[in-house]
Parts: C-alpha cells; structure tokens; sequence
C-alpha cells in the first residue's frame, strides 16, 4: 500500500507543478480587443508534467483495477 501512496504523493507534486505552470504562462496574457498570440514559455515542461500525470494516472487506474 505504501507503493500507491508514494505514487498518489508523485502525481499530487507533478500536477501541482503543471498548474503553477499554467498559471504562471496565463499572467502573461493581456486581455484586449485585439488578438493576442501567445508564445508559451513553459510548453515543454508543461508538456512534459502533463504526460507525467496521465502516466501516473494509468498507473493509480491499474492498481484500483487489480483491488477490485
């Protein structure tokens, strides 16, 4: 049991990063009436955090289904 705890921990951190991330990339953006084109500074890590997580989720998914 302590295995799906330190992944639940794992997947808790990386999902955290992931939404510091957005937040940090959507401060940039001005609201306006014109368009805006966004440049993403963090894609890669963001990218990076968010295969992370579905990977971690397949796995906490995984080990409910072999509970059951």
């Amino acid at each position: 049991m302590s295995n799906r705890i330190e992944i639940l921990e794992e997947y808790r951190q990386a999902n955290s990063q992931l939404a510091t991330l957005k937040r940090k990339e959507s401060d940039n953006v001005c609201s306006g009436s014109e368009t805006v084109r966004i440049e993403p500074r963090y894609g890669q890590e963001m990218n990076d955090l968010s295969n992370k997580c579905a990977q971690l989720d397949m796995i906490l998914e995984a080990m409910d289904a072999s509970e059951d």
